[in-house]
């Protein structure tokens, strides 16, 4: 089951990919009568240097063997991010996605979060559930320990919470980074029924993951700027950095930092007086 999901992942990820190109972006002038979007299936595979058979059982989703080389050749074929390279790689098995389990993260690691007061900070699993947070995060996004349990994921929250429109000055902009992040976080993890759970619980409810999810953007994860609406504390700027845990696999940490001095003198009223305006909080 996994091996058909990962397949069927890997001709939808390939399919969009074509589409999203045109023919003077690889150097093909256009003919006058072209009804498919973007590239053709036969000028990937001649691009490639692969068979247009080939290419079509590959879009097919067919159980089929590819090659690094070819992987390769696909990838610069169609342009591929780095990103988009690494999960292209993932969903064709090469090499083949190990199955791993998270343990909880060790205590020293609640202890660093905890530490890290006044700084929002967090640990996510592969599935990007929520893991530890300290009294910061709780204060900036609500007490996810209010929540039900499935409800603790960040890509949950930032779909699916009204509020969370409201805290995030560009919703619109961070949601689909996010999303396309954590498409390529999940990527060796196709047919995981965590993982496909969460995604068909909210193609039903969010209307935005439905549309953003059928285009298959992968980003990798940059440090980045981000600005919040807080509904006590007003504007807030900080900068994200991510960290892995080398001794907990799958476990990542991310914090933020206050990006000018407005923001540093309110960060420690968020651990002073949590808020819980989480809407499903009540």
């Amino acid at each position: 089951m996994a091996d058909i999901s990962r397949r069927q992942e890997l001709a939808s990820f390939l399919r969009t990919r074509r589409e999203h190109l045109t023919p003077l972006d690889v150097g093909i002038t256009p003919g006058l009568r072209r009804r498919t979007p973007g590239l053709r299936r036969e000028e990937v595979a001649a691009l490639s240097g692969v068979s247009v058979t080939w290419y079509t059982w590959l879009e097919q989703a067919r159980d089929i063997t590819v090659s690094r080389q070819v992987l390769d050749s696909l990838a610069r074929a169609l342009q591929l991010s780095p990103a988009e390279r690494q999960h292209l790689f993932s969903l064709a098995g090469e090499p083949l996605p190990a199955e791993r389990t998270v343990a909880p993260p060790n205590p020293a690691l609640q202890r660093l979060v905890d530490v890290l007061n006044p700084n929002p900070a967090y640990l996510l699993n592969e599935c990007w559930d929520l893991l530890a947070w300290n009294d910061a995060e709780a204060g900036l996004i609500g007490d996810p320990a209010a929540l039900a349990e499935f409800e603790r994921n960040i890509i949950w929250l930032v779909f699916t919470q009204p509020a969370m429109r409201e805290l995030l000055v560009d919703w619109r902009g961070q949601a689909k980074g996010l999303l396309a992040q954590f498409r390529a976080d999940i990527a060796g993890r196709a047919g995981d029924p965590r993982v496909d759970e969460r995604v068909d619980a909210l193609r039903r409810v969010s209307a935005e993951f439905r549309e953003w999810w059928d285009l298959h953007t992968i980003e990798g994860f940059r440090s980045a700027r981000h600005r919040f609406d807080h509904p006590r504390l007003g504007r807030l700027t900080v900068d994200y950095v991510k960290l892995a845990a080398l001794d907990s696999p799958g476990v990542k940490l991310f914090t933020c930092m206050p990006a000018d001095a407005a923001t540093a003198e309110k960060m420690p009223l968020l651990v002073s007086a949590p808020t819980r305006h989480l809407s499903a909080l009540g």
